[in-house]
């Protein structure tokens, strides 16, 4: 049996015990078609499993697929809420990502978007490493809030 095919059995398991990190994996595997044909659909239903239990790593997955529309509808409120729930669990790459996806929101959009964020991270499973907490409210920046237009 090949490496990968191995490696997306070992994580299947894992996954169906609950483990977050394997189903983070899953998500990998299947949408890079590792050792598995891809599937963007498969990919985002192990990424939003992995992402609500609390793996930052799928919650920034996430917010990719949806800031690029990769395998799912673009949609940057999702992309940024998705991303801020992993910045607030202290990924640095989530948000510098969320800060791009910002620039090209506006006003009204980044106010759906923290208030899905909240629910997002209030909705996360006990299990996670971090504590439930309200989000922070992004920095002010007003040079590219006073470029924002209007909803």
């Amino acid at each position: 049996m090949h490496e990968l095919s191995k490696k997306f059995l070992s994580s299947q398991e894992a996954a169906a015990r609950g483990d977050r990190d394997a189903e983070f994996e899953l998500g990998l595997m299947y949408g890079l078609g590792l050792g598995v044909a891809q599937s963007y659909t498969e990919s985002l239903k192990w990424y939003e499993r992995a992402a609500r239990r609390g793996c930052d790593r799928a919650q920034v997955n996430l917010g990719f697929m949806f800031g690029t529309g990769r395998g799912v509808p673009q949609d940057f409120v999702r992309a940024y809420a998705w991303y801020n729930v992993a910045a607030a669990g202290g990924n640095e790459t989530a948000r510098k990502n969320r800060d791009i996806v910002a620039e090209d929101m506006s006003k009204g959009q980044l106010e759906k978007a923290q208030i899905l964020a909240n629910e997002l991270y209030e909705s996360l499973s006990d299990d996670r490493d971090q504590p439930a907490e309200k989000l922070p409210e992004p920095e002010p920046d007003p040079v590219r809030d006073a470029d924002r237009r209007e909803d």
